[in-house]
């Protein structure tokens, strides 16, 4: 039996299930995976590209069918992104992340993550509303602009992760990796604080209160979901699910880190701040007092539901470019689309670049070892990971600029369509440019010190700085007593060993013996090979 394109089109009448869209999306996914896989050694191609280029191929076939009616096989709510299919992909990036390597770097990559996001959102802000006034855009007004600065400023570096090898460079992954993520949760916690306030006119108490917003929604997201993720920890280990059967406890994890993204989006908070962080608590509590198998199969089906939803937004937006509605709402003024996609391409390289370097420079300043500090070749690296745009910055722009996904008014239209060519665009061709640019920027083994990672991440490296040479206190295999330097002299030298050294004597002291987890870190770096 062939499958109907021209009923694809259609949406379903009230009541009706879309059985046909739903079918074709099903049928993409599968020739995702396939094709995927086959291109998966050559690694010039990605996940993201994938999906792009079967959306765009399954569009002009639609295109064609019915005769350049419509390219899509359905329309949704921009909210479907945010209840659906965002959380999946948050909650496996905090819960699959490398914590010791983000936290050991944690200064480095908040100051990436936060203050860099807010600096590229007030230049794409700033600039889109200088600029854009020439182009006729009208309708758009100071909070639309500052909208578009939330959504370019949300970077998707999947094509350099995947390039990158963890174990060769642990560093620059790391700040890849973990700046990545912290600028996805900064992107739409900006991006809903925009959304609170009148800004127009702008004044001094105006500002005050909007950064006393963004800080409160910062913080009682981020308490909101640590303590879901304590709460799940505590009662696995409580009532061990995992003695009647193990499908009661991956259940109740995977939905308790969804009832944090639920709750923080009721009480008007970032549910992915919060599920993020939650993420990140489950993997280091809750995941321990899991059974055996119950583990094995949390870590597989976190990063199946993100695959898939990552997967079907890059296949929806490959679909959505072809759209005909969109493009002829632009095409009596083709040209002003065209320069408004590149000047906002140029925005995001500019506010990027305004980004990294500074902020790179200021962080070195701060190491006094020069194997610590971030090289220029590290520093292009992490510019250029940051230059392609993806799932959230498309959820973002289609909730702001659409409603169940069309836009009434040419202006928005020209927002959708230039979020759309630039997604496309930069994931396509410096996606494809990526591989080549790592291998001339990137050496391998550029982790500072003469450590090994393996050794670098162990709990005995943590302690180091806190001995004087190196050595345990007590005797070293002389019988030489050897003293401890202070605390406070630590803290000023190496502040982010000594907060490591102090959390996790808490940690192990107070944290997990009420809220369980593995004190053998031997046992955690063989569980993430799974």
């Amino acid at each position: 039996m062939g499958l109907n394109l021209d009923s694809v089109i259609k949406l379903s009448d009230a009541g009706e299930a879309p059985i046909d869209p739903i079918t074709l999306f099903v049928a993409l996914l599968c020739v995702c995976i396939v094709i995927g896989n086959l291109l998966e050694k050559n690694r010039w191609m990605n996940v993201s590209i994938t999906a792009l280029a079967i959306g765009l191929c399954t569009g002009i076939i639609i295109l064609l069918t019915t005769k350049g009616k419509s390219s899509r096989s359905f329309l949704f709510n921009g909210n479907l992104f945010f209840i659906y299919l965002l959380p999946p992909i948050i909650f496996s990036a905090g819960f699959q992340m490398k914590k010791k390597r983000f936290f050991r770097n944690f200064i480095t990559i908040n100051v990436f993550g936060a203050v860099g996001t807010f600096i590229s959102f007030s230049i794409i802000s700033i600039g889109s509303a200088q600029i854009f006034k020439k182009f006729g855009l009208g309708s758009l007004d100071l909070g639309d602009y500052f909208a578009l600065g939330a959504i370019f400023a949300a970077t998707d570096s999947v094509c350099t992760l995947q390039v990158l090898n963890q174990e060769e460079t642990p560093l620059l992954y790391s700040l890849v990796f973990g700046e990545g993520v912290v600028n996805d949760a900064t992107s739409v916690v900006l991006f809903h604080a925009v959304q609170k306030f009148d800004l127009v006119p702008i004044t001094s108490a105006m500002v005050i209160r909007f950064a006393g917003s963004f800080l409160y929604l910062f913080i009682s997201s981020t308490l909101l979901g640590i303590a879901v993720g304590l709460m799940s920890a505590y009662v696995i280990k409580k009532l061990y699910f995992g003695r009647h059967s193990s499908n009661r406890e991956v259940a109740l994890m995977i939905l308790m880190a969804y009832l944090s993204y639920m709750m923080a989006e009721l009480c008007r908070l970032s549910g992915i701040l919060s599920v993020f962080f939650c993420g990140i608590v489950m993997s280091h509590y809750t995941l321990h007092n899991l059974s055996e198998s119950s583990r094995v199969t949390t870590k597989h089906v976190t990063r199946l539901f993100s695959f898939i939803s990552e997967t079907f937004i890059f296949l929806y937006v490959g679909m959505d470019a072809l759209d005909i509605e969109k493009w002829n709402a632009v095409g009596k003024s083709p040209g002003t689309s065209i320069a408004v996609s590149s000047i906002l391409f140029g925005l995001v390289m500019v506010g990027r670049a305004a980004s990294i370097f500074p902020l790179s420079y200021l962080t070195n300043l701060a190491k006094k070892s020069p194997s610590d500090r971030i090289g220029f070749k590290q520093q292009v690296t992490i510019w250029w990971a940051g230059l392609m745009r993806g799932a959230v910055s498309v959820a973002l722009a289609y909730n702001k600029f659409t409603t169940y996904g069309r836009s009434q008014v040419r202006d928005n239209d020209i927002i959708i369509t230039s979020t759309i060519t630039i997604v496309v665009f930069s994931n396509v061709v410096f996606g494809l440019l990526t591989k080549p640019l790592v291998r001339l920027m990137v050496q391998p083994n550029e982790e500072p010190g003469n450590m090994t990672s393996f050794e670098l991440s162990s709990p005995r490296s943590l302690t180091i700085p806190f001995l004087s040479n190196g050595l345990d206190s007590g005797s070293d295999s002389g019988g030489t007593h050897i003293q401890r330097r202070s605390s406070l002299a630590m803290l000023l030298t190496k502040p982010t060993y000594t907060v490591h050294y102090h959390w996790r004597n808490f940690d192990n002291s107070f944290m997990r013996p009420i809220f369980g987890g593995s004190q053998n870190s031997h046992s955690n770096d063989l569980l993430q090979q799974y």
